[in-house]
């Protein structure tokens, strides 16, 4: 354990984030020098905050099992070349995770029980933040090459992850990606403020150090079929995401003016790093509405103010959260409660309880505003609110909805993968499809969900091919993709 009484003795604290005036002038991470960095001053007696709690339910609340009392001692023990090792154990890309993902095990600290709970996610980032500064993250290329080829759908994190554990594995790795980079969502769906796209790059070219390939601009399903792959590629790995959106069918959707967040956040991550993009979205000037109060909506929230936005209100027709746990969710399960992301600190407005009627359009055919009015929830089911009904302005609508399951007209069609209950592509205990030799990782088998579980999809994944492969594995497997552990 680190500090026997830092739990009792030291409070909890984060990194600090640059100042708001100074932060939405630019496009580069919100905490000064990246949240690694800006921790560290405090960082050792952070982590001595950490407990002997005997079982750590940190643990179960982390879809990788990441050995996060371990590596929060080596730090209070100053021990950064060994701690950086426990964390790659695990977690394949940290980086990504300590900055992207909401940090379930921290709501399952048993400090957090009666006290506030360690800043797991915090450490996390500054350990892999300051090996990379040290030079400590290098490529590990397999040490034996098998004969076996494997085709990875998808570059995301779960694409990602299950193509780095296959190249150490000694596997020849192929990933295919759809867009000009590869990174996925990472890439194209979070802003440069979150996290800054260097992130992505030095993994990439990492990987590439390892032995794996790249094959960017291929659209599978088009430029290149199922059917071939088949042939090519002794398994295949569909991690292609959960990418069919979300959508509003209310009068007047076929307005202009009223956008996907992902054909919004795309658009503006590719200008924040020095690209050109012809007839981009921009909330320039204008009256912008986000509908969907989840991240993507604060990621649309906080491009749409460094865009110069002339006002933005953001709706969800859930109520307002609380700020303490709801009597049914109980530590350590992952609560609803209400957060304030970097984005909401810096402007807009949080509007709870409403539902859009109408989308209200102008002569030319734009949209001028929505038509919302209030409801309540009775019986499970939105009722309106009577004489609640109103009409706020907007020229700019951003959908921030979700997803609802993946893309299933392309390749998962052309090999024939059957789907589950919920539309998703159906895999068994190990991963793999109705067909043999091809797996499923990630959103495209679970559904929409968080970065730390597409990486550990990723991870078990690769477990279940490399078995299929060479007969048996030492690859880990996190968690089954049957399993629901309390924090979902």
């Amino acid at each position: 354990m680190a500090d026997p009484r830092g739990f009792i003795t030291t409070p909890r604290e984060v990194a600090p984030r640059r100042p708001v005036e100074e932060r939405v002038g630019d496009w580069n991470e919100v905490y000064p020098g990246g949240p690694g960095k800006a921790l560290l001053p405090i960082i050792t007696e952070q982590a001595g905050r950490c407990m002997d709690c005997g079982i750590p339910f940190c643990h179960q609340g982390c879809p990788l099992g990441n050995l996060i009392p371990e590596w929060n001692d080596l730090v209070w023990r100053d021990d950064w070349d060994v701690a950086i090792d426990r964390l790659h154990r695990t977690n394949n890309f940290p980086e990504f995770t300590g900055r992207l993902c909401p940090a379930p095990c921290e709501t399952a600290c048993v400090v957090g029980i009666n006290r506030d709970p360690v800043t797991i996610k915090n450490v996390e980032v500054s350990i892999i933040d300051k090996a990379w500064e040290a030079g400590n993250v290098r490529p590990q290329p397999p040490e034996v090459l098998t004969d076996k080829t494997v085709a990875v759908i998808g570059s995301g994190p779960a694409g990602l992850a299950t193509a780095q554990q296959l190249t150490r594995a000694g596997h020849t790795v192929v990933v295919y990606e759809r867009d000009d980079k590869p990174g996925g969502l990472l890439r194209y769906g979070i802003p440069e403020f979150k996290m800054e796209k260097a992130q992505v790059d030095r993994r990439v070219k990492q990987m590439e150090a390892e032995g794996t390939v790249f094959r960017t601009s291929t659209a599978v399903g088009e430029t290149i079929t199922g059917a071939q792959l088949r042939e090519r590629y002794d398994a295949i790995v569909i991690a292609t995401g959960a990418t069919v959106r979300r959508d509003l069918p209310a009068p007047g959707r076929e307005l202009s003016g009223i956008h996907q967040a992902m054909e919004f956040l795309p658009q503006a991550n590719r200008v924040a790093v020095g690209e050109t993009v012809e007839g981009q979205i921009l909330a320039t000037g204008k009256d912008v509405v986000i509908i969907g109060g989840g991240d993507t909506g604060a990621d649309c929230l906080g491009t749409s103010i460094r865009q110069g936005a002339k006002s933005i209100t953001s709706l969800e027709i859930m109520p307002q959260p609380g700020e303490d746990r709801p009597a049914n969710q109980p530590w350590p399960t992952y609560p609803m409660i209400y957060r304030v992301a970097s984005a909401h600190e810096e402007g807009g407005e949080r509007v709870y309880s409403v539902s859009t009627k109408e989308f209200v359009g102008d002569a030319d055919g734009h949209v001028a505003g929505l038509r919302i009015s209030e409801v309540e929830l009775v019986d499970g089911r939105f009722t309106e609110v009577e004489g609640t009904e109103r009409v706020i302005p907007a020229q700019l609508v951003l959908f921030a909805m979700g997803f609802t399951g993946p893309e299933t007209d392309g390749v998962v069609a052309q090999l024939g993968l059957e789907l589950d209950e919920r539309g998703n592509v159906k895999r068994d205990l190990n991963y793999m499809s109705s067909e043999p030799g091809v797996f499923v990782a990630g959103d495209c088998g679970r559904g929409q969900s968080l970065i730390v579980w597409a990486i550990a999809e990723g991870r078990g994944a690769a477990s279940g091919v490399d078995a299929y492969l060479q007969g048996a594995t030492t690859l880990p497997k996190p968690i089954p993709p049957t399993a629901r552990p309390l924090t979902v």
